[in-house]
């Protein structure tokens, strides 16, 4: 049960719209499932075996996988083994990214190789319900993600690897604060062809200094 609720009451004009706009956040509160990190259009919640099916769908999805560091074939047993250990490796968080309208699970992201001596995390993100593309649900998940290893973790640097050819994907990373900082020549084969790897990362001094939040 959630544990805000709204009084019940009388009201007219701006205060009845008020009030409606309120139970719509709190109804969205109430739906919301184990939320771990909390954004305007999406919230960020452990995964859950339950969840194994989505994916397998997902990552054997060549539109998806295009753009993503991944092999397959990838099936339900292999998901659900994949999601049972997930959580017991302290240097590693994976989270679902749901849609805080549908209460739609629409992809996940990570944080993993993390480094607690030397403060540095390598980040990951894949948006796999393709009808949810171009929405910005990836860049809010990526600035929760990212508030949460500089704020939380205690991190100072934040670095990942992207296909050069994902442009949406590398604009996106900007929009956070992401800098590019090398190019892996030739480093990833797809396709028949050798595509460049560009390398990007956040310092935690960056990220204070732009004041980006969710």
């Amino acid at each position: 049960m959630c544990a805000r609720t709204v009084n019940q009451h009388v009201v007219y004009g701006d205060s009845l719209a008020k009030s409606r706009q309120e139970h719509k956040v709190y109804d969205w509160e109430c739906s919301m499932k184990n939320p771990f990190l909390i954004g305007e259009k999406v919230y960020l919640r452990p995964l859950e075996r339950e969840d194994a099916p989505l994916f397998v769908i997902w990552l054997n999805d060549s539109d998806v996988t295009r753009t993503l560091l991944v092999k397959g074939p990838l099936n339900r047993h292999m998901e659900e083994a994949f999601l049972d250990d997930v959580y017991t490796d302290e240097h590693r968080l994976i989270l679902g990214i749901v849609d805080k309208l549908t209460n739609s699970l629409v992809g996940s992201t990570s944080l993993e190789q993390v480094d607690f001596k030397h403060r540095h995390a390598k980040f990951g993100i894949v948006i796999g319900a393709k009808n949810e593309w171009g929405k910005g649900y990836g860049t809010e998940a990526t600035r929760l993600m990212t508030q949460h290893a500089f704020m939380t973790l205690n991190l100072n640097r934040v670095w990942l690897h992207v296909i050069a050819d994902n442009r949406r994907g590398i604009r996106a990373y900007e929009r956070v604060g992401f800098k590019r900082e090398g190019l892996l020549r030739q480093e990833h084969f797809r396709e028949g062809r050798y595509y460049d790897t560009v390398a990007m990362a956040i310092l935690r001094e960056e990220w204070e200094s732009k004041k980006i939040r969710p």
